[in-house]
């Protein structure tokens, strides 16, 4: 593709040189002979320290947002006011703008956004429309299923993985749309048709400082990321910044609102159990009879969601039935380790304050059926918002009949000076509780404490495989480690071990 043209419609201040490019990339280590690479300013480093390295690697056109750098002789050379959006209009040029060839679906908020895209997803496949996730647990593309490295992926990415969508004859993507996402503009040019909001409590104030510039992230997605604003915006007013957000979005978009009890979708006739919830969801149309496998209120709020987005994408009331009811489970969400252990124990992606009471909430009910106890292993992520910690401590007391506080991913900082941090929460609820950092040690001892009837919940890390540490990537999933743990003790599905 010729440099010019492979630049239209992208911000460019200006341009020189012409050459043909056969490639593009932002990471200078990926770099092949006749390829355009693009310097940016990341998060924790600058792209263009790494033109030189480009160039000695093949590149033959740079596209830069450093007006300080110097054009490189015989390279074709542009300089741009924003190098992620430049990498956004460059990739779709590249790949003949797939993204105007489907129907998008983006969820955002703080939590529930993963459980609504599979529902989502589940009912496009119900309405049999040929469709394709992308979010934090994994990647779904026609005939296959990619690892998910980031909930939202760098551009360039995005419109690879949606040429393969267009190759492969997809109408539909369904996405949730990470904050981080959206102020990076990694989805800017994408034009929603449907943006679902599920609520908003901390997280993330290590990147975003204030929940004000955090919501004002969310909002993106609702004003339009480079496009217009949504055809269709779904809003939960259940949540105080979900009800400034609908009123936000009434002068922009067609706005349909959900709720529990309230707004243009809601549940009526709620029965929850442990087997899964029922009730009848109202419509701006008819009525619709549910029953999910997937229990508890938060997921009574996330199948409302659902229903919504793909209502508003024109499924029908069979086709949603169909889809509510095919949903069994999703990676790392409320996920069972069953060992034929006469106590449960339940692996979850809870990772704020918010989720973790939501998660006691719900184990508690469970637990208070067979007068069982509640036990919670969980840890806060490092070099993430310190603020939170004892808030979590604090929720898993008041949530639990027993606490194993440990590490969840590190990073960078010393797993006990996190710990300490958390503790002080935990201990103003007199919640029993033992501090173990190694986390395969600390499942030990909360399955070890588990008598019949009680649920062990390993909170924090759901569907990840990793741990991340000072010393990188580990392998743990919580779930294995589970279920060797209860064989070590004696549990094994098909008999003792």
């Amino acid at each position: 593709m010729n440099f010019s043209r492979i630049l239209d419609g992208a911000e460019v201040l200006s341009q020189s040189g012409s050459c043909s490019v056969k490639g593009l990339d932002y990471d200078s280590r990926r770099v092949q002979p006749s390829w355009l690479f693009v310097a940016m300013r990341g998060e924790s480093t600058d792209g263009n320290r790494y033109i030189d390295a480009a160039i000695a690697a093949g590149a033959v056109a740079v596209v830069t947002d450093s007006a300080e750098q110097t054009p490189r002789k015989g390279v074709a050379w542009a300089v741009v006011p924003h190098g992620r959006r430049a990498l956004a209009r460059l990739s779709a040029n590249f790949y003949k703008r797939p993204a105007e060839r489907l129907c998008f679906t983006g969820i955002t908020g703080t939590n529930g956004k993963t459980t609504a895209s599979f529902i989502v997803e589940a009912i496009l496949r119900a309405a049999k429309r040929k469709s394709a996730l992308i979010g934090t647990v994994e990647y779904h593309l026609p005939g296959e299923v990619l690892v998910a490295p980031h909930t939202t992926p760098e551009s360039l990415e995005l419109n690879q993985m949606f040429a393969r969508c267009v190759a492969h004859g997809a109408t539909e993507v369904v996405m949730e749309v990470s904050s981080h996402a959206l102020k990076q503009a990694r989805v800017f040019g994408i034009p929603f048709d449907v943006a679902v909001f599920s609520n908003l409590t901390q997280d993330h104030l290590d990147y975003h400082k204030t929940m004000e510039d955090y919501f004002a992230a969310k909002r993106v997605l609702f004003e339009g990321c480079g496009t217009e604003p949504p055809r269709c915006a779904i809003v939960n007013v259940d949540d105080e910044y979900g009800r400034s957000l609908a009123e936000f979005s009434r002068r922009r978009s067609k706005l349909f609102t959900f709720g529990i009890k309230q707004g243009d979708f809601h549940a009526e006739r709620l029965e929850m159990t442990p087997l899964g919830n029922k009730f009848t969801l109202a419509t701006p149309g008819e009525p619709i009879e549910l029953t999910s496998p997937l229990i508890g209120l938060v997921n009574v709020y996330n199948v409302i969601a659902a229903c919504a987005a793909a209502y508003a994408r024109g499924c029908t009331p069979e086709q949603i039935v169909r889809g509510i009811d095919g949903m069994r489970r999703v990676p790392g969400r409320f996920e069972r380790v069953d060992e034929a252990q006469p106590f449960a124990v339940v692996v979850d992606y809870a990772h704020t304050d918010d989720a973790l009471k939501n998660l006691t909430r719900l184990a508690r009910d469970f637990a208070s059926r067979s007068n069982g106890r509640v036990i919670t292993v969980f840890g806060c992520g490092g070099d993430r918002d310190r603020t939170k910690r004892p808030k979590m401590g604090r929720v898993a007391g008041e949530g639990s009949d027993f606490v194993v506080i440990t590490s969840d991913n590190p990073r960078s900082e010393d797993p006990r000076a996190i710990i300490e941090d958390a503790v002080p929460g935990l201990r103003e609820t007199r919640t029993p509780f033992i501090a173990e950092p190694d986390r395969r040690n600390a499942i030990a001892i909360a399955l070890s404490e588990a008598r019949a009837g009680d649920i062990v919940l390993l909170a924090g890390k759901g569907h990840e495989r990793v741990q991340i540490t000072r010393e990188g990537e580990l392998p743990f999933d919580d779930h294995r480690v589970a279920s060797e743990e209860l064989n070590r003790i004696g549990y094994k599905r098909g008999g003792r071990a």
